[in-house]
């Protein structure tokens, strides 16, 4: 059976590890309450009323592509098409072709950032299987002006970075949301990762801090993953709302 991703392509190991996907989570969610487009994520409502369940949501459809076979991931891609026309739609306007551009480097770039962190340095052929995937999901849903390599998207990635964040009232009221649906102590440990997670201009942008104890509980978490623990400490740190969805993040 055809699918859209190689079965043994490096993004299949990354989406399939709810830890990576986890992190991935924590950089968007940084990265999307930045964006000068965020007022679209706000039309809806959906995103303020429940930002965690909004980026679970974002998550689904990413890994029903990924994981799925070639004619699954095209209509899943289709969907996610139609979704936002009917929002432009209701709206009398469009979303801009640079916020769809971003949201797709976002996906590339804490794909590897996250992967880089919590396990090893990827090549830089994997960093291009990671590009070609997301590249590819760019075209069937007709995005335009989409860098055709992974070294033109270093480029503009960085150029995006410069020229589309901006902290706002949104930015604001996202980051309240998120302390509310994640409650203190699963809020400070997502401003830890956030501060080692994302680039310098977010982190910038956010006024993000370091939080001392984030790297040292981290290098435990990785050395306790050696020895089949980490599962049993993971669990006391998520919130007890999300961790059935969380579980099933892995792809065995």
């Amino acid at each position: 059976m055809r699918t859209f991703v190689a079965k043994d392509s490096i993004v299949r190991q990354i989406w399939g590890n709810a830890d990576t996907v986890l992190f991935i989570f924590a950089g968007a969610a940084a990265e999307f309450a930045l964006n000068k487009a965020v007022d679209w994520l706000y039309y809806t409502g959906k995103l303020p009323a429940d930002p965690l369940d909004r980026l679970f949501s974002t998550v689904a459809y990413s890994r029903s592509i990924i994981f799925a076979d070639e004619e699954a991931a095209l209509r899943a891609i289709h969907k996610i098409t139609a979704i936002h026309q009917g929002v432009e739609k209701s709206r009398g306007a469009q979303i801009p072709d640079w916020a769809y551009r971003d949201v797709l480097f976002m996906l590339i770039d804490y794909s590897i950032r996250s992967f880089e962190l919590l396990e090893r340095k990827l090549t830089l052929n994997e960093k291009r299987d990671v590009f070609d995937v997301f590249y590819r999901m760019g075209l069937e849903m007709c995005l335009r002006d989409l860098p055709e390599s992974y070294t033109e998207w270093v480029t503009a990635r960085q150029q995006h970075l410069e020229q589309n964040l901006v902290k706002s009232a949104f930015s604001i009221n996202l980051y309240k949301q998120y302390k509310k649906h994640l409650g203190w102590l699963h809020y400070r440990i997502m401003l830890g990762v956030q501060n080692i997670l994302v680039p310098t201009v977010v982190k910038q942008h956010l006024s993000l801090k370091n939080i001392f104890w984030i790297k040292p509980v981290l290098f435990i978490y990785k050395t306790l993953k050696q020895i089949n623990l980490a599962a049993m400490v993971k669990n006391m740190l998520l919130p007890v709302k999300y961790k059935q969805q969380i579980a099933q993040l892995n792809v065995r």
